[in-house]
This record gives structure tokens, C-alpha cells and sequence, in this order.
């Protein structure tokens, strides 16, 4: 499983409808409305490193409101959140 993560400039009257249309594009996992230098930032998680340019170029850069995009890839997770979410299946 390939991850990245997208650093997304918006158009300011427009964030939180960039974000739903973002959030609906295949590849995209989730998206967060963020502070900071950025607006958004959506968790691109694919099955092949090939298939970045497709998410990122044909459809994110394309969405509506998008002005700017910064892609950072992940080497290696280091998450105790995915591993407990794992082992608590069916606990509830």
C-alpha cells in the first residue's frame, strides 16, 4: 500500500466544498481541514506508486477550488492507532 499525503491550497470561499468533493475522488481516504500554511490536507492511500499521477494530477489538481498542491509520500507508519483498531474488532 502506497500513502501520501496532499498539502492542498483552496480557494478561501470555497474549502469546505473542495474538501467533500476531494473526500469523494477514488484514492483519496480522507481529508482534513487543517491551520497552518495549508488548508486541506488529503491521505492518498493506493495500492501502486504508479498510480500517484492519476489521483494526483487527473483528479485532485482538477477539483474545483484547488489552487496549489504539495505531495509528500510515506516511507514507513509508525501508528499504535492502526494496530489497536485491528485487534479490537468485534469487541464492542
Amino acid at each position: 500500500m502506497v500513502t501520501a499525503f496532499v498539502m492542498i491550497q483552496a480557494q478561501t470561499d470555497s474549502i469546505p466544498e473542495c474538501a467533500q468533493k476531494l473526500s469523494e475522488l477514488d484514492g483519496i481516504s480522507e481529508v482534513y481541514s487543517v491551520a497552518g500554511d495549508w488548508d486541506l490536507i488529503a491521505i492518498v492511500r493506493i495500492k501502486r506508486y504508479e498510480d500517484l499521477a492519476e489521483v494526483i494530477s487527473n483528479r485532485v489538481n482538477k477539483v474545483e477550488g484547488v489552487v496549489e498542491t504539495t505531495t509528500h509520500l510515506a516511507f514507513r507508519a509508525f501508528s499504535q492507532h492502526d494496530l489497536d483498531a485491528a485487534f479490537s474488532l468485534g469487541l464492542e
